[in-house]
């Protein structure tokens, strides 16, 4: 079956569509409510900080007010942003069942994140009414999350065998860890982690054999759109981690590593919902490739200079205190290192591209070698039946067409002028 008629065949109609929406919305406007009655909790908590926090706010010239204000401002944010992607597509795509689950769980993904991440316990406890309602959006946000994995993005079980998967992992894992006192977290340590790696190992091996084996080129560019963005989002988070630590491990007095950790993971976490919105909208999918494209370049010219940079300026510290005893280093070598890593930086580039040309886009990287080769021969070939084989062979080389020809004025000589 086709890519479209099996879209078609999915898409809702009728009373199924409007009981879709109007779940969606249900879901929506209690998952948000929750969060918006939990903002003044998390404020006031910041704002009445213990004297150790109060001082070192002192320190860094901010005011218990202005903390929390910046702290919850963050997380409504984080969760506005998940929250306007889900109603974009809903919008847009609401007849589609796939883009309804990607868009639930945007919506109760981000903001459970800052319901139990950002803000621990805020309305737990509460009443039994609202234990019982986060109860179940924590179960739909882990449910929406898991299914995304396996049914993302075509809105089929790819491979057939995930359906099961998700049968087992919704009741036996996440139902167990939700509704009951047996969950995962009461297993033994090696029952649990042996169950967690195999709820993570599924999701990459489903998708890795749908790209490979199942989508089409759109899908496919879907699938880098989604990829790229969990990878750049998760590449910063661990250097966030590495260079700070996470903004929740951090003792509450730190708060200028806090406000910056905070800062850095909630900007790389938007990456998420920004791409996937892009991948299920179907917005300039095929402009990932350049995208990604320029981040290997840039990102490894940018680590390899800065470690350039750094480990030439330790060499000359080093090198200067066994030549003169002196342990502070010059001015001057700091601007001469400064001006080498600027004067390397063009041809590291085109290094860099080069290498990543051949190794990644080897397709792209001989065309333009063919071309090049070819425009360098045309500037010499003077007969017009040569060069007419030379130009259907490199429209050949670089395009594959499934057929190419090369048609001529009638009158026209081999040297290419009219008789």
């Amino acid at each position: 079956m086709s890519t479209r008629a099996s879209e078609s065949a999915a898409t809702l109609h009728g009373r199924r569509l409007l009981l879709a929406r109007a779940t969606w919305v249900a879901v929506t406007v209690t998952t948000l409510g929750m969060f918006v009655a939990a903002v003044p909790v998390r404020y006031a908590r910041l704002a009445h900080p213990t004297e150790g926090v109060r001082a070192a706010l002192a320190e860094v010239g901010i005011s218990p007010g202005g903390y929390a204000l910046y702290t919850v401002g963050l997380d409504a944010i984080f969760v506005s942003v998940f929250a306007a992607v889900a109603g974009v597509i809903f919008l847009r795509r609401s007849h589609d069942p796939m883009a309804l689950l990607v868009a639930t769980m945007l919506v109760t993904w981000g903001t459970l994140n800052a319901l139990f991440v950002a803000t621990p316990g805020a309305i737990v406890g509460i009443n039994a009414i609202v234990d019982v309602v986060l109860q179940l959006l924590t179960f739909v946000g882990y449910i929406t999350w898991m299914l995304f994995f396996y049914l993302f993005p075509s809105g089929h079980f790819v491979p057939g065998w995930t359906r099961w998967l998700a049968l087992v992992y919704g009741v036996g894992f996440f139902g167990l860890w939700n509704f009951t006192h047996f969950g995962p977290l009461s297993w033994p340590p090696l029952l649990f982690n042996a169950a967690v790696l195999l709820v993570w190992g599924s999701f990459p091996i489903a998708q890795i054999y749908r790209y490979a084996r199942v989508s089409d080129t759109t899908q496919r560019q879907q699938t880098k759109w989604v990829v790229f963005g969990v990878a750049v989002a998760l590449a910063g988070a661990l250097t966030t981690i590495y260079t700070l630590e996470a903004a929740v491990d951090l003792p509450p007095e730190e708060v200028g590593s806090k406000m910056l950790s905070l800062l850095l993971m909630d900007t790389f976490g938007l990456l998420i919902p920004l791409s996937i919105g892009i991948a299920m909208l179907r917005y300039r999918l095929f402009d990932i490739d350049v995208l990604i494209n320029r981040t290997l370049v840039y990102g490894s010219l940018t680590l390899m200079l800065a470690l350039l940079y750094f480990g030439g300026v330790t060499a000359t510290q080093t090198l200067f205190s066994v030549l003169t005893g002196q342990q502070e280093l010059p001015q001057l070598a700091v601007v001469v290192s400064t001006l080498a890593i600027a004067a390397l930086f063009s041809p590291l580039r085109r290094r860099v591209q080069s290498f990543i040309d051949r190794r990644f886009y080897r397709k792209k990287y001989d065309a333009a070698k063919t071309l090049e080769a070819f425009s360098a021969k045309l500037r010499n070939e003077t007969d017009l039946e040569t060069l007419s084989e030379e130009l259907v062979s490199v429209v050949g080389q670089t395009m594959q067409p499934e057929h190419a020809s090369l048609w001529l004025r009638p009158g026209t000589t081999s040297a290419g002028r009219p008789d």
